[in-house]
């Protein structure tokens, strides 16, 4: 409302006094405390009825008589609207958009490209959104109206189906060659990996390629799993003990090798990283016992 007053060469005197506030304030109580109990006791109950009371009895005698101001000046301010005005263009919701280098910009949670011909670039420039009743937009620039189009911008794959695609690629190169020994070389696998991906793909289809993660699997590199119960037997027992002091006690105590990091590795795994985390388990398994 503020921008098309501007645009229309229109001055908004705004209430910033405590007595104005209060003024608009105390009316509107009056509305709520007054007008609802008036209309019930007239027994007005639809939109006609309620309309015409206040234009006939509401209005000239309570709003005008105790509300309103009269102006110093009576004589009406009001002007023509200017040929050069286009009101439909002003009395509008407007907003603003970053053009791109592309010249594409983003409105709505989508990307929009401008067809019209342009004799210079208009990048880094804002470019003017008009938003119409009828939930359809309209996007100027300097005055000009520009054709645009919605851009479908093409999705990313993700981790899982590059890796899938790759052992396909592996596979459809060793048919293609016939041989498997030479297609592993160039893909940068082993034999073994072709083959068995070979088999899961006529087996159960390319989603069987995808890598899956097997907890119940220990890896070679990892912490043995009979050093882990011991950790985790300890960390119950003392929760409140930090990495350092389970690492050390291990040490000192049972002859156990393993790094306050491997300690917290073993605490992440398990989801008791954290003294209240270890402490909570720890009553929880007693509860269990």
């Amino acid at each position: 409302m503020q921008r098309a007053c501007e645009e229309l060469g229109i001055e908004i005197l705004f209430a910033n006094s405590p007595q104005g506030k209060g003024r608009i304030e105390r009316s509107f109580d009056t509305f709520q405390d007054r007008l609802i109990p008036e209309l019930r006791m007239h027994n007005i109950s639809d939109m006609q009825s309620a309309n015409r009371y206040l234009q006939e009895v509401f209005i000239p005698e309570f709003w005008r008589k105790t509300i309103a101001v009269n102006a110093k000046n009576a004589a009406s301010e009001f002007t023509p609207v200017p040929d050069h005005l286009n009101l439909d263009a002003i009395c509008v919701q407007k907003e603003y958009r970053k053009i791109r280098n592309d010249h594409t910009f983003s409105y709505g949670n989508k990307f929009y490209l401008i067809e019209s011909p342009l004799r210079h670039s208009i990048a880094k420039q804002k470019i003017e959104i008009r938003q119409h009743s009828d939930s359809c937009f309209t996007a100027y620039f300097a005055g000009r109206h520009l054709a645009v189009s919605e851009v479908i911008e093409p999705t990313k794959p993700s981790l899982y189906d590059l890796e899938i695609q790759k052992k396909i690629d592996a596979i459809e190169l060793a048919e293609k060659l016939g041989n498997v020994s030479e297609a592993a070389r160039i893909s940068g696998c082993s034999r073994e990996t072709i083959y068995k991906n070979r088999r899961l793909l006529k087996e159960k289809g390319p989603q069987s390629l995808k890598r899956t993660f097997r907890p119940d699997l220990h890896h070679k590199n990892r912490t043995a799993k009979e050093v882990e119960n011991l950790v985790i037997a300890f960390s119950l027992e003392n929760p409140h003990l930090g990495q350092v002091q389970v690492s050390a006690h291990l040490k000192t105590v049972h002859q156990v090798e393993i790094s306050p990091a491997g300690v917290r590795n073993v605490w992440v795994r398990g989801n008791m990283n954290t003294s209240a985390l270890r402490l909570q388990r720890a009553k929880s398994s007693l509860a269990v016992a």
